[in-house]
Formats: C-alpha cells, structure tokens, sequence
C-alpha cells in the first residue's frame, strides 16, 4: 500500500517532521525551486496540507483527493474552512500545547511596554546613561486589565495578571459564569472601564477591526494596548491614530495587519513595544505544535480519526443538506 502524500506548507520543527516521514511521502512546498511546479506535480496525489495556515479555497480546490488540513497554531483564520467543510475536509489545529507560552510572552509585553524595558535598554546601549537617569515610566500598580477574549490563552493571562495583584475583567461573545473576574459586555464596555486591554480575540471576519476607533477612545489617554491574537483584530490605522494623538497612552503589539510589513509610524514611534509574531516561538512550544500536527495526521491516516477537529469541521464531519 503506497504512503500517503502529504504537502508541507511551512518549515516543521525536525523531530515532529522525521516521524511523520516514516508513514508519510512529504512534500516541502518552501523548499521547492517552483512551488507551482510542485503543487501541480502532487495535487492529484496530496491527502493532507500541513502548516501555518495559507490554506486558502483555491489550493483546496486544487487537490481532488484532499481529507485532512493540519494547522499548526491554535488560530486557523489562515485557512479557509469554510471550503474546507463544504469538501468535507477535516482541519485539526493545536490547542492547549502553546497556551502557557503565549500567556507568558503576553505579561512580558505587558510590562515591557508599560515600564518601557526596551526604550530603557537602548537608553544604556546609547550611552545616554552618562548624562542622566531614564525618565520614570508609568506602572502597573493600581491597574486595571482587560482581556478581550478569555479562551484558553485569555484565562492564562487572566490568571497571570491577577497574580500580579492586578485587577481583572473579560469580555468574550460567550459568558462563562464561572469566570471569577467581573464580564463585560462589550469591547467598548470593556475599554471603559479598564486601563490596559490585552487582545486575545480569534481572528476571522468575525472579529476583524473589533478594536476601533472607539474601543481606543473608551481606553482613553492613559491607557495600553496588548495584542497577541491576530493583526486583524486592531483596526490599524485607527490605533496609528490614537497613538500619534494621545488617544491612548502605548501599545504593544506581536501581531499585525499584514505581516511582516509593519506601518512605518509604528516603528517610529517610542512609546510602541513591536515583536515580529514570537508568541509561541520557542523550541519547546513549536516542537509541540508540530508534535500535535502530526499526530492528528498519523492518528487520521491509521483509521482513528483526528485527535483536535476545529467546531468548524466535526468528527464524523457532518456534509451540508444538498441545496
């Protein structure tokens, strides 16, 4: 019986990727001299995609005999699943495993842009340290934080800021009365009445500029933006805005709109904190995305089902009435 064939759609963490290649015929799509050359090549023979989203409907509609999309990310706004549900194709992600890293590189934005940690460290770097103190910075004492969206990585925040000795409050499209901290039912209730607002919202034409111009102004002038959800949350030049205005105080952001562009205004600016997407960019956390990828492959290609189907695309997936 031949191996399945399976279309790498980015770079896999070595480990995870030599056992998948022990069942698998794998297809390195970025180390293709020709990508389309190569998706031509396989599609007739591809079962599954793998990879940081970049599923789109067309690539589904290319691979006549796809059955599986493993995302690797807990966020699969990257691919399109609704295509993928009217096909009958199952996507998997990878939640929980990268949980506790996100929540940590979030409190470690958190404070840095609050405490000015990188404008302090290129102050000493600069010399500027010789002819006197950095200025004092604001702090998180007394504070009063927002989570805009308490999934698995909001609770974690939630957890970590409380902690702190933080105050917190949460708002999510689905109340949880088990929560502890105080719900609020909306962004902009949210932005009222809290000082920093950490995002962790999904990403999708849902929540595309969920945090507007509004939602910026109810943060008010000394408030802090957090985003480590998805670039497509933030309306972007509306959060330029607030930050070139005093609208709001600082932001500090590991996502953005149209990545790895970054607005020039934003890295102009001082009182910004930018990282290029690295929430759950550490050795061990990525090895158990990958990890988790490929068993909902091999676990799918041994008869046994996925391990992690997205709501989206249930197990047994459930095909649309016909029309």
């Amino acid at each position: 019986m031949s191996r399945p064939e399976i279309l790498l759609l980015s770079p896999m963490m070595p480990e995870p990727r030599a056992l998948l290649e022990q069942d698998c015929v794998v297809h390195d799509l970025p180390a293709a001299a020709d990508r389309e050359a190569l998706i031509a090549a396989v599609a007739p023979r591809v079962r599954a995609v793998a990879g940081f989203g970049g599923v789109s409907a067309g690539l589904i509609g290319r691979l006549p005999r796809l059955e599986i999309i493993a995302n690797i990310g807990v966020g699969y706004d990257g691919v399109d699943v609704a295509a993928a549900a009217a096909r009958g194709v199952v996507v998997t992600n990878t939640p929980d495993v990268l949980t506790e890293e996100v929540a940590d590189l979030a409190m470690g934005l958190l404070i840095a842009t609050v405490r000015r940690i990188p404008q302090a460290d290129r102050f000493v770097r600069e010399g500027r340290w010789l002819h006197g103190p950095f200025p004092l910075t604001a702090s998180l004492r007394g504070r009063t934080v927002g989570v805009l969206g308490l999934g698995r990585i909001g609770e974690a925040i939630a957890r970590r800021c409380a902690a702190f000795g933080l105050k917190v409050e949460w708002h999510s499209r689905r109340r949880r009365p088990e929560i502890p901290w105080p719900w609020r039912p909306g962004p902009v209730e949210l932005a009222q009445s809290c000082d920093i607002l950490v995002v962790v919202a999904p990403g999708g034409e849902a929540t595309r500029n969920l945090v507007n111009a509004e939602v910026l102004r109810a943060l008010g002038p000394e408030g802090v933006l957090i985003n480590v959800a998805r670039g497509s949350v933030v309306d972007e030049r509306a959060l330029v805005a607030a930050l070139q205005d005093g609208t709001i105080a600082a932001a500090g952001l590991d996502v953005f709109a149209d990545e790895p562009n970054v607005p020039a205004e934003l890295v102009a600016m001082d009182n910004v904190v930018l990282l290029p997407h690295v929430g759950s960019a550490s050795v061990t956390t990525r090895n158990a995305m990958s990890r988790l990828a490929v068993d909902n492959l091999l676990s799918w290609f041994a008869g046994k089902g996925p391990l992690t189907p997205v709501p989206e695309t249930p197990w047994p997936v459930r095909l649309p009435a016909p029309v």
